[in-house]
Order: structure tokens, then C-alpha cells, then sequence
């Protein structure tokens, strides 16, 4: 086999095209267009080494995909709010970097309904659609609620999945396409079940900053594989250093081959060869 290219990996770039999503792996400061791959035997080599996507250091264990353990437990993009928004410290004056926390969590965000293994709730900010939705695999995706802040949309997505699950079942996203939902009828339910919760939170951060949307219409997606496994294994790089196989799609960050799937995203900053 022909090595096509090495560098410390990180997610997948997707892009949401007609008629498929269009993948390419992120090695370093080089872009590989990953769909014309399908259908060829590939082989993904770890190199032995995992360098901090922050500070570029040699660490044993990727913490936080994709960093050491000092940068971990320092940076603001590695806190407990990241997981739990509504959890957000900023106003209480203790955030590992405000200067951070005032470019990417106190900017708009959408709280959105997906359907990738059934239907679930999820939030992002809003230059991140429709990226965050092809990272999850979603086939259906409707925007439901536009917030001024990061920890607005927790409060709204803790308020919806008293209604909604926000969990993606990796292993069935990866059997098989979703089956299709009307978002808009869910959505509306959403808004009839939860109006006093959404109520007070208008009024307690006001109607600008908290806007129901009811005016979108819902996203299709689809994803280039060839054939869904019948069973499902799981590589771990960590375990066995070499992925080989034929390459038969690709959904979310997870690349489908005849002999098991990967989930990319999960080895970030990880050093990997691409042979073909």
C-alpha cells in the first residue's frame, strides 16, 4: 500500500453537499478528500505519538479530545460548563479565560431537534450550522430556539429534554438511516408542553434574548455509505495501532469499513498515516 498522508489527526471537515456529505481528513495542516476513498482498501496507522492540540507537547493520553492534562484543567474550552451550559460561571467572575468565554459562549445559539438514532435535543452555536448536525450523523435537523448566550441554550435544553432524550445510540446510527419524523410536529408539541418553562425564561432574560422559531423549515441530510455492517465492532487505536479494511461509508466522524468502524473524532491530536 501507498502512504497518501500523515499528520496528528483531528475531527473530519463535512460539508453539506447534493447528493451526499462530503468528508475530508484534517492531518496537520492538510486537508485528504475522504469519499473518493470509498469502496478501496485503506489503512490507518497510529504512529505512537499524541501531541496537545493547545500547546503541541508530547502527552501519553489525549484528555478532552485532543489535549494534555496541564491544558485540560486549565482552558476555558475544557470546563465543566462546556458539557453542561447551564452550569456557566462567567457572571460569577471565575472563568478560566472571559476573553474565551466572550468570543464563543456569549455569541447566539440554536437549540435544535435532530434525528440521527431517533429524535433528540441538542444546542450549538450558530456559525457552527449545519457542521455540528453531519458530526452527529443526524438525517433530519430543525433549528427551534435562537439564545443570545451559551448557558441560555443549556437552560432551554434542560427545559426540552424533560420531553426529549439528548443522547445520540452510536451503534444505531451506525445500522441504518433513522427513521424519517416530522420535526415540525415535535417541535410544536415541544413549544404546547414547555410554554410556561419558555414563559419565564423570556421573562427572566427577555424576549430578544430567548426567540421560539417558527419559520424554519427542516433539514435532509444524507451520507455517503455503501453498506451499513450488520455487526457492530468498534477499533481502538489505543489497543491495536493498525485500521485496515474496505472503507464503505462514512456517517458522522466514524468511517465504515468491511471490518469494523472508528470513530475519528475520538483520536484527535492522535499521529496517524493514511495508506491506500
Amino acid at each position: 500500500m501507498i502512504e497518501i498522508g500523515r499528520g496528528a489527526i483531528s475531527k473530519m471537515s463535512a460539508r453539506l453537499e447534493s447528493p451526499t456529505v462530503q468528508y475530508a481528513f484534517r492531518l496537520g495542516d492538510t486537508e485528504l478528500p475522504v469519499n473518493p476513498l470509498i469502496g478501496t482498501r485503506l489503512r490507518l496507522e497510529y504512529l505512537g505519538e499524541i501531541n496537545c492540540t493547545h500547546c503541541g507537547r508530547k502527552t501519553k493520553k489525549s484528555f478532552s479530545q485532543g489535549y494534555c492534562y496541564p491544558c485540560m484543567t486549565k482552558l476555558a474550552q475544557c470546563d465543566m460548563c462546556i458539557m453542561s451550559p447551564e452550569r456557566c460561571h462567567y457572571d460569577a467572575g471565575t472563568c478560566r479565560d472571559p476573553s474565551w468565554g466572550e468570543q464563543f459562549c456569549m455569541t447566539d445559539h440554536v437549540v435544535y431537534l435532530a434525528n440521527s438514532s431517533g429524535i433528540k435535543v441538542g444546542i450549538t452555536r450558530a456559525t457552527q450550522l449545519p457542521t455540528r448536525w453531519l458530526d452527529q450523523g443526524a438525517s433530519q435537523a430543525l433549528p427551534i430556539v435562537r439564545v443570545a448566550t451559551r448557558q441560555q441554550s443549556g437552560f432551554v435544553e434542560d427545559l426540552f429534554r424533560s420531553q426529549v432524550g439528548d443522547r445520540t445510540n452510536w451503534r444505531a446510527l451506525l445500522k441504518g438511516d433513522a427513521e424519517p419524523v416530522d420535526l415540525l410536529a415535535v417541535r410544536d408539541q415541544l413549544f404546547e408542553s414547555c410554554a410556561e418553562g419558555m414563559k419565564t425564561l423570556q421573562e427572566r432574560f427577555g424576549l430578544q434574548a430567548v426567540q421560539a422559531l417558527h419559520s424554519v423549515e427542516p433539514v435532509e441530510i444524507r451520507y455517503p455509505v455503501e453498506q451499513y455492517p450488520s455487526k457492530i465492532v468498534s477499533f481502538n487505536l489505543d489497543k491495536d495501532p493498525i485500521v485496515e479494511g474496505t472503507l464503505m461509508g462514512i456517517k458522522g466522524q466514524y468511517l465504515i469499513f468491511d471490518t469494523g468502524v472508528i470513530n475519528i473524532r475520538k483520536y484527535t491530536a492522535y499521529q496517524l498515516a493514511v495508506h491506500q
